[in-house]
Order: structure tokens, then C-alpha cells, then sequence
């Protein structure tokens, strides 16, 4: 069932679109995260589902029914800031309480279904503390809790856990996914780390510039992006300038720079002579000593021209004929080992068919 529909939304700040006739449908029950980089729009879209801002143009829909003239107290939301917009003069027990006292449920109520998300966010024993004596991620628990306390039927996210450290952000990316799966509320996630996206969701809408690039699963915008901006955006690739030579039904032929010819699998729309780039992923190249024998017949030879360890995976930069340069990303897998090559190595490089594709400029 859709619950948010997003229909030709548009908002301008003067001369500067912020959000540029975007369309989305988001189901209920669903772990969705509009992500982007800074100043792409996301945030302001978010402003606009919360109520803060109203649109110039478009619709926002609630199960079929426009919201665009109910303010943000009247919503069925809640949106948890990154800063945790805790009360410091409030204890946790009472901070998470805030909703429910302003919604009129009785005392008894109030200290029932507090203490029950307390438990939820394992914070029983911080009860009658306040926000300065607990740490960012104790803190980000008790947004969390205070978000989800009066069961909206949609919490919205603004970068929740951007103040973290890195550590303590995986930690609560975990807690995050078992809150939502227990609660059974839809989550809108705003976020510019696309780690955590990929992580996190169910499906995940790229964003950049006021517009959506992509909305999909977070296995197929890693496989499958639709552009060089996804590509590029979402992880590490590789991409090489390529021109169409061939097409079929299973495969096109590209005249790769600096590589010669090169196939990869077949791609709707594209034409013989489109211009683009040949792109695969680092840890799609396997690479290899030089007198190696490789069971595929894409090889080239190339040297070790940098790397860096990064504990659990070292990231090889190759040279490859006529100064094309690749990168490749092997696991440190094997006992006592830090790195597989030094620099200066030759070393043989190739890639499946399948693994590459052709993206049009």
C-alpha cells in the first residue's frame, strides 16, 4: 500500500530550484532514505512532507489525500533532527513523554509507555537523567524513543546520526533497523553517506541538483545505476571513455580509450556511435602476477602503481597500456599477510563480461 505519494513537487528559494518536479511513491512499512550530496535538496524535500515548508508546486499525499494545507502538528509524523533536539530541562523519561503529555493521554498512560520505550531502547536505567549526562549515542536512543512514542505512521530522519563516530554509527545503524522492523512505522532517511543507505533500506532515491536520479533497491543502484552521477556517487568504479561500435540483443561492442575493444552486456537505447564510459566496479577486477595463467580471455597487462590497506581490503592502483589508469580492491583474506603486490609488480588484470557495462553520457 503507498502511504506518501511525492507528485511534481517543485520548490524555489528566489532564482534557485531546491526541489525540481520530483515524484515518488513510498509504501507503508518501508525503510526508505532519499540520499544525495550536501545541497542536492533532500533536507528541503523532507521540510516539505514534515509540513515545515510548502511546496510552489506539486502534491503531497497521505494514503490518497492531499496534505499540502494541514500544518505539521496536525500530520501523523515525526521527524528526528541530527542535533537530537532533546529539552535539557527535561529528564529522558519526560522528554520521551513530551508527545504523549501534548496529545492529553493521562499520567498513568504516559509513565506505561514510557517505560516500555525505555526498555525498547534498552535505556531503563537512565530514566530520571538528563540530556547532558549521557553520551551522543544515548542521546540519539532518546530521540529515537521520543520519535516513535505516540506511533506515528511515518518518522522522518534528517541525518540522525551524522554527529556519531564511526563505531558508534554502525551500533546504531543495527539498533535503527531492528527499530523499525519491531515498530512497523514507515521511515523516510535523509543522508549524504551512502554506506549507511545501502545499509539501511529497503529502497533508496539519489538525488542531486533538485531532481531524482534513480530510485531502486540498494543492490540494483550499486549493479545497475542509471547514469555516471549514480555510478560515480554510490561506492568506487572505475570508468574509462567508450563509443559504441555494435549492438545486439545480448552484448554491445565498445571502442575503449586506451584499451581497444571491449564487450559488455547489452544495454536498452543505445545506438551505435553513443558516447559514454566503460564502468566496473574495483572489486569486480581481479588481478594477478604475470607469468599467472587467467581463465578469461579480457587480459591486460599492467603495474603496480600505488595501493592503499585499509585492514580487511587493500586497493591496488594499476597502469595499464597507453596510460590508462584502473583500480582493483582484493580482500586481505589470507593469514599474515598485508598486501598481495608492491609497487612496481607487473601484473595481469581482467574482468568478466558481465561484470562491466556501458553507461551513456
Amino acid at each position: 500500500m503507498i502511504l506518501i505519494e511525492i507528485r511534481n513537487v517543485t520548490k524555489r528559494f528566489g532564482d534557485f530550484i531546491a526541489v525540481d518536479n520530483v515524484s515518488i511513491e513510498i509504501q507503508a512499512g518501508e525503510f526508505f532514505t532519499i540520499l544525495g550530496p550536501s545541497g542536492c535538496g533532500k533536507t528541503t524535500l523532507l521540510r516539505m512532507i514534515a509540513g515545515f515548508d510548502a511546496p510552489d508546486s506539486g502534491q503531497i499525499l497521505l494514503e490518497g489525500k492531499d496534505i499540502i494545507d494541514v500544518p505539521p502538528e496536525r500530520r501523523p509524523f515525526h521527524t528526528v533532527f541530527q542535533s537530537y533536539a532533546l529539552f535539557p530541562h527535561m529528564t529522558v523519561a519526560d522528554n520521551i513523554g513530551f508527545p504523549l503529555k501534548m496529545s492529553g493521554k493521562t499520567r498513568h498512560e504516559i509513565m506505561t509507555l514510557v517505560t516500555k520505550a525505555l526498555e525498547e531502547v534498552e535505556l531503563s536505567q537512565f530514566g530520571n537523567r538528563y540530556p547532558h549526562e549521557l553520551s551522543g549515542g544515548q542521546k540519539q536512543r532518546v530521540a529515537f524513543a521520543r520519535g516513535l512514542i505516540n506511533q506515528p505512521r511515518l518518522l522522518l530522519l534528517d541525518e540522525p546520526l551524522g554527529a556519531l563516530d564511526e563505531k558508534l554509527r554502525e551500533n546504531m545503524q543495527r539498533e535503527l533497523i531492528n527499530l523499525q522492523a519491531e515498530a512497523g512505522v514507515t521511515f523516510i532517511y535523509i543522508t549524504h553517506a551512502q554506506n549507511e543507505a545501502l545499509a539501511l533500506s529497503h529502497r533508496i532515491a539519489i538525488m542531486n541538483q533538485g531532481k531524482i536520479e534513480q530510485v531502486d533497491e540498494p543492490a540494483r543502484i550499486y549493479n545497475f545505476p542509471m547514469n555516471r552521477f549514480v555510478a560515480d556517487f554510490i561506492g568506487k568504479i572505475n570508468m574509462l571513455d567508450a563509443s559504441v561500435i555494435e549492438v545486439s540483443s545480448s552484448h554491445l561492442k565498445l571502442r575503449v580509450t586506451g584499451l581497444g575493444e571491449i564487450t559488455v552486456p547489452a544495454k536498452a537505447c543505445i545506438k551505435i556511435n553513443d558516447r559514454g564510459v566503460l564502468a566496473v566496479r574495483p572489486e569486480q577486477i581481479r588481478i594477478a602476477p604475470e607469468a599467472s595463467e587467467m581463465n578469461t580471455g579480457l587480459q591486460f597487462i599492467g603495474k603496480i602503481k600505488g595501493f592503499f590497506y585499509i585492514g580487511d581490503v587493500t586497493t591496488y592502483n594499476v597502469e595499464l597500456p597507453n596510460n590508462t589508469w584502473i583500480e582493483a580492491l582484493l580482500p586481505n583474506s589470507e593469514p599474515g599477510h598485508a598486501k598481495l603486490f608492491e609497487i612496481g609488480d607487473t601484473v595481469v588484470v581482467s574482468w568478466s563480461e558481465q561484470s562491466a557495462q556501458f553507461l551513456p553520457n
